[in-house]
């Protein structure tokens, strides 16, 4: 009997954690299934050049793991049971059903968030997901020259929206509110930059400024002044898919599972959590920020160790932390600012063209890595040595985990 693997999720930590148990395992032996509501993977690092006017590349799922031996199934998740280890879908002619799994890797991800804000929701656009980046692009495409835009929020989100905004629509009044200083993370020399990028795209910066409300025409500031908007961008932050916070997985203040080191849940060894969904440790103890960069190795990790439990073999054991910041500030301009393992800026920095490049080539990198689940280092497949029974967790105590330290991922 196949030991059954569900993969919840087809972002990019969903997705390379399903085409990664496609190299470690044997078909014989596993049944891999990645359910995901939409039919197509989305280059989510890159939904402000879509919805600045850029097209970017289809990537159907079921092309990308066409022969690898992951069944694609298109569904949205309404529920997960932990206890009973089954999984509540819709699929896409709206017929509802049940998935069960002896392994659960959880990945939804997150969305956007209004953070209570009064009227945010009905008057902000997004771009956490492809439909409110396209909902963004239409509106965009409909005002005319000497309109004004504000995006809201100053992290990377923001500032690569309102970059790839101001130089796709040079006609146009783009302002960015800030809640801190601009760029106040970077190092002297990556805020230098940033602010002469500002400067030559003509962007308005609204530093240590708060918006307390959203209208129409126009956000509400808690000084007291109303900057005008014809459109306004909310970049202020992600949410975590609420469904882990209804079950009885362990999860933290904010919805997100804990996970140890391998990235399986402190609660239910059968369940393992990735990309945005968990919150993983790095070094200092700081846990991971919601990102491609940390979703990436999260997912090497999650796969490695299933893998690893399942077939007798040793646990991963790379350290999570991180090496650069990559940002994208329009076509034709970037800024790469390395970062201690635990994501603090240090002195030196990439600017310029070769830093627009540099960030490109990441892009492309993490999406081709998906989208060639069975490419790249060699696949290296081990049989499984031991199925446990329906009933029972996977492998909860045994050998292979006497080696469970904590984990190092680069990211």
């Amino acid at each position: 009997m196949q030991h059954r693997i569900i993969v919840l999720g087809a972002g990019y930590a969903g997705a390379i954690a399903a085409g990664r148990l496609a190299r470690r395992l044997y078909r014989e032996d596993v049944a891999v299934t990645l359910v995901n509501a939409e039919p197509d993977f989305v280059e989510r690092v890159r939904l402000h050049q879509l919805a600045a006017g850029q097209d970017l590349r289809p990537r159907p799922l079921d092309e990308m793991f066409a022969d690898t031996g992951v069944e694609v199934r298109l569904a949205k998740v309404t529920g997960v049971d932990a206890d009973r280890k089954a999984v509540a879908v819709v699929d896409s002619d709206g017929v509802a059903g049940e998935l069960s799994y002896d392994t659960l890797v959880y990945a939804l991800g997150s969305g956007w968030s209004d953070h209570g804000v009064p009227g945010a929701a009905e008057h902000a656009h997004e771009i956490a997901g492809r439909a409110g980046a396209l909902r963004l692009r239409e509106r965009l495409a409909g005002i005319g020259a000497g309109q004004q835009v504000v995006v809201v929020g100053g992290g990377l989100t923001g500032l690569e929206a309102v970059t790839e905004i101001a130089e796709a629509r040079p006609d146009l009044d783009v302002a960015l509110v800030a809640r801190g200083g601009l760029g106040d993370w970077l190092s002297p020399k990556g805020r230098a930059h940033l602010r002469k990028v500002f400067g030559a795209l003509g962007i308005t910066a609204y530093e240590s400024t708060a918006v307390t409300g959203v209208a129409a025409d126009h956000v509400t500031t808690a000084d007291g002044r109303a900057i005008p908007a014809a459109v306004t961008v909310w970049t202020t932050g992600f949410a975590v898919h609420p469904i882990a916070g209804a079950t009885t997985l362990e999860v933290d203040g904010t919805g997100r599972i804990a996970v140890d080191a391998t990235m399986r849940s402190l609660s239910h060894p059968d369940v393992y959590a990735v990309g945005d969904a968990a919150t993983a440790t790095g070094p200092g103890g700081k846990p991971l920020r919601m990102s491609c960069a940390s979703g990436t190795p999260m997912a090497w990790q999650a796969a490695d160790a299933i893998a690893a439990r399942l077939t007798g073999g040793k646990l991963p054991s790379v350290a999570l932390r991180y090496f650069n910041q990559c940002v994208s500030l329009g076509r034709r301009e970037g800024l790469i600012q390395y970062v201690t393992a635990d994501d603090r800026a240090v002195r030196g920095v990439l600017t310029g063209r070769f830093a627009a490049l540099y960030k490109e080539l990441v892009c492309k990198g993490a999406a081709w890595g998906v989208a060639n689940p069975l490419l790249g280092m060699p696949a290296r497949r081990r049989h499984v040595v031991a199925r446990p029974s329906r009933t029972d967790t996977v492998n909860p105590a045994g050998p292979a985990d006497a080696a469970d330290s904590t984990a190092k991922v680069s990211a």
